[in-house]
């Protein structure tokens, strides 16, 4: 029994090898901590390209005279796609034209048209963004621009998949309103 005791003092007390000792158990705990700050910078950042890219494609859009069609939301949801640093199936893309009637204080759309897989909104689905819509005058337009991205975390600490829903609205800059070209005309 002696021999056991003087042994575990011996043990105790010696102090050779305790940084390696150290380093094995904190080293998996410093590499985790790194990989989780990394995750959420990145998290932030891609947060930050994707309000950019609405807030641009809000502008963009807010400035067109000629109706837009088909094609130019097609090339709206391309450059969604490149200002995010994301492959065009990772982004969708909805806009939406809306007015204000003061008489009934209503929202109302004239038009509301997708990209990706986000449906375009229905004259129910206006009224329940109603509290997201600026206070308008009687009649005035907004182009509603909403950005959809789906996010995966570069590494699984904690993190996890997302998508990142942008809501920008734009008054039209040279017209009363952005107008819809269906292709009937």
């Amino acid at each position: 029994m002696t021999l056991m005791r003087d042994f575990f003092r011996s043990f105790r007390k010696d102090e050779q090898g305790s940084i390696s000792v150290e380093l094995v158990l904190i080293l998996p705990v410093l590499f985790w901590g790194y990989l989780s700050m990394f995750s959420i910078f990145d998290a932030y950042r891609q947060h930050s390209l994707n309000q950019k890219a609405a807030y641009t494609l809000g502008d963009v859009i807010s400035r067109e005279t000629a109706p837009i069609d088909d094609g130019y939301l097609d090339g709206s949801r391309e450059m969604l796609a490149y200002l995010t640093a994301n492959e065009d199936t990772d982004v969708a893309l909805r806009v939406t034209s809306v007015t204000y009637d003061a008489d009934t204080d209503e929202y109302k759309k004239y038009w509301s048209q997708n990209k990706g897989w986000m449906p375009a909104l229905s004259d129910d689905a206006i009224q329940a963004l109603s509290e997201d819509l600026p206070v308008m005058p009687d009649n005035e337009t907004v182009v509603v621009v909403e950005t959809f991205v789906k996010y995966d975390p570069p590494f699984n600490t904690g993190l996890q998949t997302r998508e990142i829903h942008n809501f920008v609205f734009t008054r039209p800059r040279y017209a009363p309103q952005v107008l819809w070209d269906d292709g009937s005309s």
